[in-house]
């Protein structure tokens, strides 16, 4: 999904045409619903607060300063709201390419109907997005074509649908509804640099299969499509004791992966997990591997501090 490379970057800049931004992956996905759609909010019942870095690449030189390798840091946190009968939540997230760098605050609302035992969201989120062009190197000091140091803000709109059961998810989202276009300054000031917010879209299932009292098996399955690329993970998750778990995943010609992780703390609170990467797919043009980790802390179910009026039929005729 994330098909351009760091060293790219100042030669698309230097192109009068826009082109798309390519909105981070992240291996976690099966944990990571808030990023795929703004009707994961609150879904679960449980408020939640997530944390997840990614380190693409690890080692990758593009003969910039910092090598060059992408670096994501998200963070989000979503719980139920009974009044609002849906949920709300926050996305903030920071993704590093090379010299420029996306921030993207996000607060999402998702409305709750209950289909017997389960769930299902709607959902739409608000976002403030700033990209930000670092500074670059000349060669010739004021050359036009070298993109200058300046950032562009836009809103932007987002929406998604959200099934949630006890055994099954189902999901997916769209972006970028508004397609903001994001300008930027060239050392000459002409502002010929320009980014366009492509509609990206999210469909994810997953599915909870108890083979025995104290193992699980959880397939996943994430498609991912934006205006020229379509996309894909598919993976399967074991869960033992429903505190440990393991995992192996196949991203569309990128990458494999492999997940571990465990639970801690009273009703398995806390989750911490790290995910591997390994590079199969033009291997010559990236770095081998890439690193993730993520923590997880859901807090119990908010407690229902009222009682519904029981009614009965002992006042309820005339005299």
């Amino acid at each position: 999904m994330r098909k351009l490379l760091p060293l790219l970057l100042l030669m698309l800049f230097c192109q009068t045409m826009a082109w798309g931004q390519q909105q981070p992956q992240f291996t976690h996905y099966g944990f990571n619903g808030m990023q795929i759609s703004p009707a994961y909010t609150g879904i679960t019942n449980r408020p939640e607060i997530m944390s997840i870095y990614r380190y693409q690449w690890l080692g990758y030189d593009a003969t910039f300063d910092d090598g060059g390798s992408p670096q994501t840091l998200l963070l989000t946190a979503h719980a139920p709201v009974r009044l609002l009968h849906g949920g709300l939540g926050i996305n903030l997230m920071r993704d590093k390419i090379a010299n420029t760098t996306f921030l993207t605050a996000a607060i999402s609302y998702s409305f709750h109907i209950n289909i017997g035992e389960n769930k299902l969201g709607l959902g739409i989120q608000g976002n403030l997005n700033n990209i930000k062009k670092g500074r670059y190197r000349a060669i010739d000091e004021g050359d036009p074509s070298v993109p200058f140091n300046t950032s562009d803000t836009k809103y932007d709109l987002g929406a998604g649908v959200w099934y949630q059961s006890e055994t099954f998810y189902a999901g997916g989202g769209v972006t970028n509804l508004l397609n903001a276009q994001y300008e930027f300054a060239d050392s000459a000031r002409a502002g010929t640099g320009k980014f366009l917010g492509e509609n990206h879209i999210y469909v994810t299932a997953g599915y909870n299969l108890a083979v025995s009292n104290n193992l699980e098996v959880t397939p996943t399955v994430l498609l991912k499509h934006d205006t020229e690329t379509f996309s894909f993970d598919a993976g399967t998750r074991l869960t033992y004791s429903e505190k440990y778990w393991a995992g192996v995943n196949y991203r569309h010609k990128e990458a494999v992966s492999a997940l571990i992780g465990l639970s801690l703390f009273e009703d398995n609170a806390l989750r911490v997990g790290y995910a591997f990467d390994f590079t199969t797919f033009n291997r010559e043009a990236k770095a081998p591997t890439s690193h993730e980790v993520m923590v997880n802390y859901r807090l119990p179910e908010p407690v229902i501090r009222f009682k519904p009026p029981v009614r009965t039929p002992r006042y309820n005729f005339s005299r």
